[in-house]
């Protein structure tokens, strides 16, 4: 029996239990609206989602929307105001006191329990609404680009928590996000919906290699593409050139347009003599515009769009 099935009109994927999967897309995509109808909150057009073998009931369905077993964090959560974090925790703990302790501490929040919500910062509010779901002990947990309007310090320590939330307590978990490195670096498998259609599903070695389409291909960074003749296109990311300023076997003539910092490496923009503009890293700060330098192709692990 699969942990999760959704079998919708446009989307139909399975997701075994303790499997992270990331949604991508861009806006309007149907992202949120696959999470909700995921979480129960909203009516599905066609299809069904199936959880723990059990059909997930839509509103127009039941009284009450949602699934005992589902917690669903939106972009719009909401807190009472002025009151103890403690007090908003006891309300909706359903947990034994070592359980609910051990889960304050995952999502880094013990030390927050005498001050009162208008106290908190944006992260840590969103902390303390991620905890009073997880003392639910919901078994699937969904979360709608939970890292938006996050400022890098707050954003670490919450990708952090989710990392440790599947983990340490064994909840599985689903995220929708618009930052490639976020699902990278995060998912076992990364889901791509366009106009609330799968476009493809695979590991994020796979959609960042080998993307299906050029849609695909922009959601998750920058890309070259290179006519290889026979109406075929080589698809190169910027990291996959080989750059020097000496020439090399099998390797393309350039000049360098311009070059920027990004902190762990270098970006040049390169006019190749075909007049192709290309976009290569290096972590040489050697180079400058102006200079001649040679391109090579990953000709040993080749993907054409």
């Amino acid at each position: 029996m699969d942990f999760l099935q959704v079998l919708l009109g446009g989307v139909r994927f399975s997701l075994p239990k303790g499997r992270k999967l990331v949604v991508a897309g861009e806006t309007g995509s149907g992202k949120t609206t696959l999470l909700k109808t995921i979480a129960g909150l909203a009516q599905p057009g066609k299809g069904k989602v199936l959880f723990e073998g059990q059909q997930v009931l839509g509103p127009a369905e039941k009284l009450i929307p949602g699934h005992q077993g589902i917690a669903y964090l939106s972009q719009q959560f909401e807190l009472p105001q002025h009151l103890r974090i403690e007090q908003v925790l006891e309300y909706a703990n359903e947990l034994p006191e070592a359980e609910a302790t051990a889960l304050f501490r995952v999502c880094r929040i013990d030390h927050l329990m005498k001050r009162k919500t208008h106290q908190l910062s944006g992260g840590e509010r969103q902390r303390i609404a991620l905890a009073k779901l997880l003392i639910g002990a919901p078994r699937l947990l969904l979360l709608d680009e939970p890292y938006s309007n996050l400022d890098m310090i707050h954003k670490e320590i919450l990708k952090s928590v989710v990392r440790e939330i599947g983990q340490k307590l064994s909840i599985t978990c689903m995220l929708v996000s618009h930052d490639p490195l976020d699902a990278l670096s995060w998912a076992d498998e990364i889901l791509v919906i366009k106009e609330g259609r799968s476009v493809q599903q695979g590991t994020p070695q796979q959609i960042y290699r080998q993307p299906a389409n050029e849609y695909v291909a922009g959601l998750f960074g920058k890309y070259n593409l290179l006519e290889a003749g026979n109406g075929k296109r080589l698809f190169v990311r910027p990291e996959q050139f080989k750059i020097g300023k000496k020439a090399f076997p099998a390797a393309m003539k350039g000049k360098v347009l311009n070059i920027s910092f990004w902190g762990g490496f270098y970006e040049a923009e390169v006019l190749s003599e075909s007049g192709a503009r290309l976009i290569t890293q290096t972590v040489d700060n050697g180079l400058a515009a102006g200079d001649a330098v040679f391109l090579l192709p990953p000709w040993d692990d080749v993907w054409y769009l």
